[in-house]
C-alpha cells in the first residue's frame, strides 16, 4: 500500500527531529538497544539523564555483560521496572557470549534476546541496521488510530494485528529507521494522547479523525479496573551493634534483586505485626520483637498500590537464612546506600537519615 503521508512526515523530521543522545551517525546498535530498553513505559526526558550516567559506566556490550548485576542494578535504581536492568544484563552476556560481543542485525534474532519483543526488535533492526522493519508502540498506535480513524478497541488482540498490518503496509524502503522515529516523535510531541496539537500536524491533511473531530475519541481503550490496594509490613531490624538487617528479592519476581527492608503482604485476618513476624520467618527463619511503627510510605506500581508500613525491630533469635529471600545482609546506615533498593524502601532510609540529622 503506497504510504500517503511519508513525504510530507519525513520533511518534518528532518526540519525538526529531537536531538537525543543515543541518535548518532552512523547509529551505534549498543546506544539504540539500550536507548529503547531505557525507553520502555519511561518518557524520553526521563531516560536521558539514567542513559548518559549508564553509558558512561559501560561504554559498551562487553562493559556490560562482565559488570556484577548488583552494580547494574544500583545504577538503574530509581528507573523502574527493573525486570529491564536484569534482561538487559542478560542480554549482554549472550551477545558477548554467543554473538561475539556483535548484535544480530534481524527481528527473528534480536526477538531471541532477553527483554527484546517484536516492537523493540523493529527499533533496533530499522535504526541500527537499516532494515525495513516496522514498529508499533503507543505513541504509534495512536498516530494509526487517529489517521484511519480507527473505531476498535485498540488493546484487543485483533486490533494490534490490525495496527502491525497498518504498519508493514505504510512502511518505505528508504530510510527506514528515520521514518520509525519520525512516528515516534510526531506520537510524543504533537499526535499526543491529550490535546493533541492538530494544527502543528505535518500530516493532519491525511487524518481522518481530524476531519471528523474524532481526535479526543481515539484510540479507543477499554476502561481500566479499579487499583488493587495492600498493606505491606517491612522490619527495621538491628542487631546490638545497630546494624541493619536487608534482604535481596528474589531475582525473578518483582523489583527482583532488589534489596529491601524485609517483610512481606498482609493477610486476611492478621494484624501488621503478626504479618511481619510471620513473613520474616518465611523469608529468613528469623524471629524479631516488634516495635513500634517508624513510617508508613504508599507507592504506586503498574497494576496495584500498596502502603508499606515499617517498624522498628528488635532481632531477637535463628540466624538468618536466604530461604525465599535470593541473599540477606548486615549493614550500617551509612553502607545503606551502596545497595539498590526499590522507591519505598529508599522512602524510608530517607526518614532514617532525617532523623538522625534531627538528632545531631
Amino acid at each position: 500500500m503506497l504510504n500517503p503521508f511519508v513525504d510530507e512526515l519525513m520533511t518534518w523530521y528532518d526540519q525538526t527531529a529531537a536531538q537525543l543522545p543515543w541518535r548518532m551517525a552512523p547509529p551505534d546498535p549498543y546506544r539504540v538497544w539500550l536507548s529503547e530498553i531505557m525507553l520502555q513505559q519511561t518518557q524520553v526526558q526521563t531516560v536521558i539523564s539514567y542513559y548518559t550516567r549508564f553509558l558512561a559506566a559501560y561504554p559498551s556490550i562487553d562493559a556490560l555483560a562482565t559488570a556484577p548485576l548488583d552494580d547494574v542494578l544500583k545504577l538503574w535504581e530509581g528507573l523502574g521496572y527493573y525486570s529491564r536492568a536484569r534482561n538487559l544484563h542478560k542480554t549482554a552476556q549472550l551477545v558477548a557470549a554467543d554473538w561475539g560481543g556483535v548484535f544480530p542485525n534481524t527481528v527473528d534474532d534480536l526477538m531471541k534476546l532477553p527483554g527484546i519483543g517484536r516492537y523493540t526488535a523493529g527499533a533496533i533492526a530499522s535504526i541500527a541496521f537499516g532494515e525495513v522493519a516496522p514498529v508499533l508502540d503507543g505513541n504509534v498506535i495512536r498516530v494509526y488510530a487517529r489517521l484511519t480513524d480507527y473505531n476498535q478497541d485498540v488493546t484487543k488482540s485483533a486490533a494490534k494485528t490490525h495496527l502491525w498490518g497498518l504498519a508493514e503496509d505504510w512502511l518505505p524502503i528508504d530510510r527506514t529507521g528515520d521514518y520509525n522515529q519520525a512516528l515516534m516523535d510526531l506520537g510524543r510531541l504533537v499526535c499526543r494522547p491529550r490535546n493533541p496539537l492538530c494544527d502543528e500536524c505535518p500530516i493532519s491533511a491525511h487524518c481522518h479523525a481530524f476531519s471528523k473531530g474524532t481526535q479526543a475519541e481515539r484510540p479507543v481503550k477499554k476502561k481500566k479496573a479499579p487499583t488493587p490496594h495492600y498493606d505491606v509490613a517491612a522490619g527495621i531490624i538491628r542487631d546490638d551493634e545497630g546494624n541493619f538487617l536487608i534482604a535481596q528479592r528474589p531475582l525473578d519476581g518483582l523489583l527482583g534483586g532488589l534489596w529491601e527492608f524485609p517483610g512481606g503482604k498482609q493477610e486476611a485476618g492478621e494484624t501488621l505485626p503478626e504479618t511481619l513476624q510471620r513473613e520474616l520467618y518465611e523469608e529468613l527463619r528469623i524471629e524479631v520483637e516488634v516495635g513500634n511503627l517508624f513510617i508508613k510510605v504508599r507507592h504506586a506500581f503498574t497494576h496495584f498500590k500498596i502502603t508499606l508500613h515499617a517498624f522498628e525491630c528488635r532481632y531477637a533469635s535463628g540466624p538468618p537464612q536466604a530461604v525465599e529471600a535470593h541473599d540477606f545482609a548486615w549493614v550500617t546506615q551509612a553502607k545503606l546506600r551502596e545497595y539498590s533498593f526499590g522507591k519505598a524502601d529508599r522512602q524510608v532510609i530517607d526518614a532514617l537519615e532525617a532523623r538522625d540529622n534531627m538528632l545531631l
